[in-house]
């Protein structure tokens, strides 16, 4: 009986300490671990002067009262010296607090990486303030955005280098609306879709767009145990996790884990920015 109770709180010790391990790893550590990943992006038309070319992909900055503003500058300053040619924002450059955050964001994006060749960017449900309804605070962030060298885009479009851009404003916000902008785009021009949230994709606005759509919103879910699924994801489709994902319609989505979080908590999803190969389909 006393090596059984020897046991036990042998046991119980370990699984205390491992407990507090796991705890603190994903407080102090993988929050800021940010992930460098190298996917490849065949985009149909694309002109073979950009085969090759690389397109960095940040979204969820969050700048704010959770995410430690130095871990922002180091993120930035790391894809500045990869020299993408292309570098996008998918949205939520900040968490609203109050105004104070618009300054955080100005102080951080004087660290912004461009892209060689073009540097564009939409907003996501955060950069709308509470209740994802504030639109003066999105005009204040585009307007940020736009000065630190953003091509900002709402349901707009812009063609860089061959290269058509869509820009959707965020699905939760009241200024979704990318059906005149996807009736309108050329498609004859290889195109990418910039969307915050991945939902979108279930929408019935695509008409006969077939291609990639760049997404974050998710975090990847931020906690993911081992062979299961996040238990908590920000989206109705619940395969909209992370990484590549085929979606109906012959369309591609790729989700980004973000760079920053709500709550600063990690496990098994680091943060990451996506620096793209693009190919020829």
């Amino acid at each position: 009986m006393p090596n059984r109770r020897k046991f036990l709180l042998s046991a119980l010790a370990a699984a205390g300490t491992t407990s507090l391990g796991i705890g603190l790893y994903s407080w102090r550590v993988e929050p800021h671990w940010l992930q460098i990943t190298r996917p490849r992006l065949p985009v149909r038309e694309l002109p073979a002067s950009l085969e090759g070319r690389t397109l960095a992909q940040l979204s969820d900055l969050h700048v704010g009262p959770r995410v430690a503003d130095d871990y922002v500058v180091d993120s930035l300053r790391r894809v500045s010296a990869l020299e993408p040619d292309f570098v996008v924002f998918t949205g939520d450059w900040l968490t609203w607090r109050g105004p104070g955050q618009l300054d955080q964001l100005r102080r951080a994006l004087e660290h912004m990486p461009h892209g060689r060749l073009g540097t564009v960017g939409i907003l996501g449900n955060h950069d709308y303030g509470f209740g994802w309804r504030m639109l003066e605070v999105a005009d204040r962030v585009a307007e940020i955005a736009t000065a630190a060298g953003v091509e900002l885009l709402r349901n707009q479009a812009t063609t860089i280098a061959g290269l058509q851009f869509l820009g959707f404003d965020d699905f939760w916000s009241p200024r979704f609306g990318p059906v005149p902008l996807l009736a309108g785009r050329n498609p004859n021009v290889a195109t990418l879709v910039l969307c915050h949230n991945p939902d979108a994709a279930d929408a019935p606005v695509w008409q006969d767009y077939e291609g990639w759509i760049l997404a974050g919103h998710t975090h990847g879910g931020q906690c993911k145990p081992p062979f299961l699924p996040p238990p908590v994801l920000p989206v109705v489709n619940k395969r909209y996790t992370a990484g590549e994902i085929p979606v109906s319609g012959n369309r591609r989505l790729y989700i980004s884990r973000g760079i920053g979080h709500l709550l600063r908590v990690r496990f098994n999803v680091r943060p990451e920015v996506p620096l793209f190969r693009l190919e020829r389909a």
